[in-house]
């Protein structure tokens, strides 16, 4: 692969650690040369890492795109309602895009955007990581090499670790549908795009129930106060009490310590529990989002599949389940093993994958080396995994089952993006 220069738009938690990392590791293939980033401390740590120029390092993405081309692509990790309006423009300036779901909080958004990306020709990858693991690759291959026959129907669950739901989606900023969009698009874009990788067919209609059953002042123990640090009377017992999760060595909340500060130390983080939403406690914060969400979905090849996520959970993985016409595919990406079994032979071959270097299980890494690939080699964007066209399929049917369940009635996705385009 030849090198490319890039921008980017947002140094938080994806930006700066999951695809800039990729930099660092490979400055051979990519080079950062501006950053724009509000956040003072994120914004110099970002350009020290990258040594990028003062007059490159800006407070706003306006401050980079109203500029001439400066690079090959733009990357754009900022909140997801603020992906529209500096993909469009990066479109406009000539950059290709590389874009963290998802794509925009509305359908007509999301839209809007694949067109645009055809109409200049510009290459727009979504960061549907999951296709780029070794473990949804090798499902794919088995599922294509016809191991199960035909598929009829498949389940796909995410497992979301108590503690993920309870830092990302209540405390967090994706709690408040209003402020980002619902969990099922926020959270779970990536599921519907497997679903149509797997299955390789459209879907038509989609049916959904859940609720926000837990995270609400109904559930809060007697007189907690709205902070934990607040003199909680209840935090021997309380798993949410926020200590517990941001000022312990425990691995599993290692993660989202990382997102809380940049200055890792004991003293900046106890400071920032008590002043700012990551120490609220979890019964009387702001948010909407759906704790529990099942969702149906038919198929026009005429496979059905299920998809559920839930925030109570003891591990942070998706399971995977697909029954077909000469044998069924269970799988755990979590532990990253695949297990195949035939009905015919009664075989079972248990498949166990090399353990991955980057994060989503190798997928940050497998997403960065496609995007530079196709860069490099001049190729077209609908020749990406996760192509804008691809990717509006998902997030419709994303916005479809909401649609659903919050009106209890079975959604036809075709109806429902004619309303919306």
């Amino acid at each position: 692969m030849k090198k490319i220069t890039a921008i980017l738009l947002g140094a938080g938690g994806r930006g700066m650690y999951s695809y800039a990392e990729f930099a660092l590791r490979n400055p051979e293939y990519i080079e950062f040369v501006a950053v724009a980033e509000p956040n003072d401390e994120r914004r110099a740590r970002f350009a020290a890492l990258h040594n990028i120029k003062p007059e490159n390092a800006v407070t706003s993405w306006e401050m980079l795109l109203d500029r001439s081309k400066m690079a090959d692509v733009v990357l754009i990790c900022m909140q997801d309602k603020m992906h529209y309006e500096p993909a469009i423009k990066a479109f406009e300036v000539g950059y290709h895009v590389l874009l963290e779901k998802p794509m925009a909080t509305s359908a007509k958004e999301c839209i809007k955007m694949g067109e645009y990306a055809q109409k200049y020709n510009r290459i727009f990858s979504i960061c549907h990581v999951l296709r780029y693991t070794d473990f949804y690759c090798t499902v794919k291959k088995l599922i294509d090499e016809g191991r199960v026959g035909e598929i009829v129907s498949l389940n796909q669950i995410e497992n979301v670790g108590w503690w993920h739901f309870a830092h990302s989606y209540v405390r967090g900023m994706w709690g408040n549908t209003e402020n980002s969009g619902p969990v099922i698009l926020t959270k779970c874009c990536h599921d519907m795009d497997i679903l149509l990788w797997m299955i390789d067919s459209d879907c038509t209609k989609i049916s959904s129930f859940g609720s926000l059953r837990h995270f609400k002042e109904s559930n809060a123990p007697e007189g907690a106060p709205d902070r934990c640090l607040d003199g909680c009377l209840h935090k021997d017992e309380c798993k949410y009490y926020a200590p517990k999760t941001y000022l312990v060595t425990d691995k599993r909340f290692y993660p989202f310590q990382f997102m809380l500060c940049t200055d890792q130390s004991l003293e900046s983080r106890m400071k920032t529990l008590e002043t700012s939403r990551y120490g609220r406690c979890v019964y009387h914060c702001d948010n909407s989002a759906a704790d529990n969400m099942v969702i149906s979905m038919e198929f026009e090849s005429g496979v059905t599949a299920t998809f559920s996520v839930c925030a109570f959970s003891d591990r942070c993985t998706r399971t995977l389940q697909i029954m077909g016409t000469e044998g069924e595919i269970i799988g755990d990406l979590e532990k990253n093993e695949i297990t195949i079994t035939e009905f015919a032979t009664g075989r079972t071959d248990k498949i166990k994958l090399v353990e991955p270097i980057s994060g989503h299980s190798g997928g940050d890494d497998g997403i960065m080396k496609n995007f530079i690939n196709m860069v490099t080699n001049d190729m077209t964007g609908d020749q990406s995994l996760t192509s804008a066209k691809k990717s509006v399929q998902s997030h419709v049917m994303a916005f479809a089952a909401e649609e659903a369940r919050v009106s209890k009635k079975v959604v036809d996705i075709a109806e429902f993006v004619d309303e919306n385009r």
